[in-house]
Parts: C-alpha cells; sequence; structure tokens
C-alpha cells in the first residue's frame, strides 16, 4: 500500500477553500450551514472516485464504504467547524481516511472505510453525530436539541434532502482509528511528531442561569443590588480554591459562554446564563467537581439573593483507547519516527468516544503550532501530517495482520 503525500496534502488544501474565513487558514463550517453541506458533496464525490460506496445517516454523517465482503476498518472524523476553526480540526482525520482508503483500494487491501461525523464541534449537543450513530443519544433526543440561536437540529437538517441514503451498520466495521491535530502544546514544545493516545477524557457540560433583579445603573446602591452578573463574578474567582483539594493538573474547568440580560449599559443585569464545561480522565473526579460546582453556586446565589437554575447536564465519560489498535499506532509510530513519540492522553473530546461503545477505537495525534485549535490560526507543519499519514497507513496495515 502506497500512499500519495502530495495528493493528501492537495486534498486538505481544497477541503479548506469551502468555507475560508478570517486570516491564515481560517475556515468556517458550521453543522448543516451551506459551507458544510458543499464540503461533505465534495466529500462524496472524492469517496465515490475512490471507488468507496457513499451512504448518508439521517444526521448527515458521511460514509465512504469498502465494497468488498467482510469488516473494514473505518478511518476518519469530521468536517464541520467551529464558529472561528482551523483548516484541520477533524478534518485532517477525514482526509487522511480517504487517502489510506484510496491507497488500499490501489493495492487490492486491506478493506478500509472512512467517514465524516456530523457536528462534532458541538453546533447543537456534543458529538452529536457520533453519538446517535452510537446510541448514545436517541435520534429524537436529537431533534429537540437547539442551537445558541434557537434552532432546532431537527429542522436544519432537513437541508440535507436526498442526501441522506439509511442507517449504517456499525458491524460491518473491525475497529475505529482517528487521525488528529493534538490541539495542546506538548508534542510542539517537545519536538515530537506523533502522539499515540491512551484515553479520552470525560466531559460534563451544563448551562447555569443566575437571576435577581433588573435595575437601574445610577440610582440604585450598592448594598442593595441584586446583580446577577456579580453571582458568576464570584463564582468564577471562587471556583479554583474551591476545586483544589479535588482535582489534578490534567483537569480541567471552562465558562465559556456568557449571556447577560438585558444586556444595558445603564442597566444592572437581572438574568445572567452562562456554560459551564469541565474534563477530567477518572470518572469519581468528574463527579467530585460536578458536587463541588454545584455546592459553590447554590452558596453564591444564597447569599446574593439570586435564583438559580440549571440545562440538562450534557457530557461523556472517560473511554480507554483498545490495546491492540495502540500497539499498532506505537509500533507504526516507533517504525516512522524512532524515539520522536509519545503515549499521551487526549484532554479534547473526540468522535473515538462515542464510536468506542460500538467497536474498538484508537486516536492519533500529530503536533498542532503552539497549541493552537479553534482559532483561525490553527495549523501544523505539513511534514508533521505526512508523518501522521505514514504511521496511520502502517497501522491499518499491522491491524489487519
Amino acid at each position: 500500500m502506497q500512499i500519495n503525500p502530495t495528493r493528501f496534502l492537495a486534498d486538505l488544501h481544497q477541503l479548506r477553500t469551502i468555507g475560508a474565513a478570517g486570516p491564515g487558514k481560517g475556515v468556517v463550517r458550521r453543522a448543516y450551514d451551506p459551507a458544510e453541506i458543499a464540503a461533505r458533496d465534495w466529500l462524496a464525490a472524492q469517496m465515490r472516485a475512490a471507488g468507496l460506496r457513499v451512504e448518508m445517516d439521517a444526521m448527515g454523517s458521511l460514509f465512504g464504504l469498502c465494497p468488498e465482503d467482510g469488516p473494514s476498518v473505518l478511518l476518519g472524523s469530521h468536517s464541520d467547524t467551529q464558529p472561528e476553526g482551523g483548516w484541520l480540526d477533524g478534518a485532517l482525520g477525514v482526509i487522511a481516511g480517504l487517502e489510506v482508503a484510496r491507497a488500499a483500494r490501489e493495492a487490492g487491501g486491506p478493506r478500509v472505510s472512512v467517514v465524516s461525523f456530523q457536528d462534532e464541534e458541538g453546533r447543537f449537543g456534543v458529538t452529536t453525530g457520533s453519538a446517535v450513530w452510537s446510541g448514545t443519544l436517541s435520534q429524537e433526543a436529537a431533534d429537540d436539541l437547539t442551537d445558541r440561536d434557537g434552532h432546532l437540529l431537527g429542522v436544519a437538517r432537513r437541508a440535507l434532502g436526498a442526501r441522506v441514503t439509511g442507517p449504517v451498520d456499525p458491524s460491518r466495521f473491525s475497529g475505529y482509528i482517528e487521525m488528529h491535530i493534538e490541539q495542546g502544546p506538548w508534542l510542539d514544545a517537545a519536538g515530537e511528531k506523533v502522539g499515540v493516545v491512551t484515553a479520552i477524557v470525560g466531559i460534563r457540560d451544563m448551562v447555569v442561569t443566575l437571576k435577581g433583579a433588573q435595575n437601574h445603573a445610577g440610582t440604585t446602591p450598592m448594598h442593595l443590588r441584586r446583580d446577577a452578573f456579580q453571582g458568576l463574578a464570584e463564582v468564577a474567582a471562587r471556583l479554583p480554591e474551591r476545586l483544589a483539594g479535588i482535582v489534578t493538573p490534567d483537569s480541567v474547568w471552562t465558562i465559556g459562554h456568557v449571556v447577560l440580560h438585558p444586556g444595558a449599559h445603564s442597566v444592572i443585569p437581572g438574568e445572567c446564563r452562562f456554560s459551564m464545561q469541565w474534563r477530567d480522565g477518572d470518572l469519581a473526579r468528574l463527579a467530585a467537581m460536578e458536587a463541588a460546582i454545584r455546592a459553590l453556586l447554590t452558596e453564591v446565589s444564597t447569599a446574593r439573593g439570586l435564583s438559580l437554575s440549571y440545562g440538562p447536564m450534557l457530557g461523556l465519560d472517560p473511554v480507554a483507547m483498545a490495546p491492540h489498535l495502540r500497539a499498532a499506532l506505537s509500533d507504526a509510530a516507533e517504525a516512522e519516527c524512532p524515539g520522536a513519540w509519545r503515549d499521551m492522553p487526549s484532554g479534547a473530546l473526540h468522535d473515538a468516544t462515542g464510536v468506542s461503545r460500538l467497536m474498538p477505537a484508537a486516536m492519533l495525534f500529530v503536533p498542532s503550532i503552539n497549541g493552537i485549535s479553534h482559532d483561525f490560526a490553527e495549523d501544523t507543519d505539513e511534514a508533521d501530517l505526512v508523518t501522521g499519514l505514514r504511521v496511520l497507513a502502517r497501522a491499518v496495515q499491522r491491524s489487519q495482520n
């Protein structure tokens, strides 16, 4: 099986032109938006040209299936992006999978299929497309999800139209390998070429609402105010100390989206709605972090005379990668870049989390320059992209032996 690095890089750059935005190599392809669907149409054409059978499930996850009988290894990731995304997050895994599948077809084996999952980046939820495919989330429940502007997923996916062919049976695959940029600083800082993922952290995500009293910003004395934003500010300031006895250096938490009502310069915010997310590789620690977060929110809201309410808890549990696929990736990494790779956890959530419910799953990382991702400045040296592709191809061959 002979991969073609020139063809691989050309495809990556071609996909980047669909939804190109911002400075550098920025891309905007939000789930079900016109640019994102156009990218799926382009990918489908490349899959057909490679001799794969193209199918799309009800969520819009796009599969290029090996036409031969017998189980195939599934490679891929996603092709949607963050509101201000880079050219590699997700797209790398899809195009790498496409190139390995093409090379396998040209060589007469092994059997390789490709997938681009829908809405991994969470316009409507958490890795929504792979969550529905894996059974973590029902299609009915997914259709009731809304984005930040109140659009229903069930309405948005109507844009797929006749592209949908029907369900794709997971039993046709022997395993799943996802190649991805690291999205963190460790490989780049160490000058290493490849990371073999040991496990994907668990994630918890919820929306919190604090309600106080909307009032005039100039005439209301400070001691009489029930300022909803000040409740959030106190929670954010006290949270590190409250979590200090629970977390490890690998634990993270983020308040990432804040909406104030009415959002005017001269009005005390009567309502503050914000996202609260935390991640860790240990299930018990995730639960302990939740308990501490909720306790602090209750304490602050009570002291400040604010009402407190929660949206639904979203998230996925930590997932260990399949040992035999990890071993294939490790052997391939040592062969391609001896001494310049490491075993490492994934602090980011990926489609491999949900897919692991259905079949053995593993992940491969390549460096992110300066650790930047979810930003137009996201990038990786093209030599590192090709090294990762070679490791993936070698691992696929080893896993099929």
